[in-house]
Parts: structure tokens; C-alpha cells; sequence
């Protein structure tokens, strides 16, 4: 069981910047995939951005371009950077993870609200 908690969420002006952070209880190293996923209200959750454990990065067509994510292994942290906020982007955050064999575990999830 990995424990996942994210931080970093809030209110922005559109064009602006946040950096979420998810924490995970175990070495991130054994962390397959890590994930941020994100569902607004009415919607599907959407994938938004994953980290793979050999370096490799997969973005949303939606915010390619304009957000980061990578891994800290001395913090056993994940982030996302996340630049020029559209108010599309308003909607609650979940970091997700995947260790191979053992299944899938999901944060709490965090509010990012993004104003015009």
C-alpha cells in the first residue's frame, strides 16, 4: 500500500503558475508510473500527465507544452509544474501511482482553481 499526498493547489489568475507536489509513503524508485489525473465537475477524469520510472514523461495533448512533471528520488516526491493556467485547467487534482504487481493507489486529491 503506498500512501500518496498532494499539495500545492489553490487560486490563480489565468497565465499564472503552480507547482503540485505528491509525496509517496514508499522509495519512488519502485514506483512504476506515477500520475496526475484531474476531473472538473460534469466531466471524465482526465490523464494529465504520467512519470515513468525509466525517465520517460507522457502528457495531455491539453497541456503539452505548458506543464512538467518529474521526480525528486531524495524526497520520494512527485511534481508537476504547471505553467501559463487556463480556467480550463480549474479542477481537482489526484496523484496517482502504479508499482508493478502490487496495484494501483490513489490520493486524496487537491483543489486548483484557476480564474479569468
Amino acid at each position: 500500500q503506498v500512501q500518496l499526498v498532494e499539495s500545492g493547489g489553490g487560486l490563480v489568475q489565468a497565465g499564472g503558475s503552480l507547482r503540485l507536489a505528491c509525496a509517496a509513503s514508499i522509495d519512488i524508485r519502485g514506483i512504476y508510473t506515477l500520475d496526475f489525473y484531474r476531473q472538473a465537475p460534469g466531466l471524465e477524469r482526465e490523464l494529465v500527465a504520467t512519470s515513468i520510472n525509466d525517465g520517460r514523461t507522457k502528457y495531455a495533448e491539453s497541456v503539452r507544452g505548458r506543464f512538467t512533471i518529474s521526480r525528486d528520488i531524495f524526497k520520494n516526491t512527485m511534481y508537476l509544474q504547471m505553467n501559463d493556467l487556463k480556467p480550463e485547467d480549474t479542477a481537482v487534482y489526484r496523484c496517482h501511482s502504479r508499482v508493478l504487481g502490487q496495484g494501483d493507489n490513489w490520493g486524496q486529491g487537491i483543489q486548483v482553481t484557476v480564474s479569468s
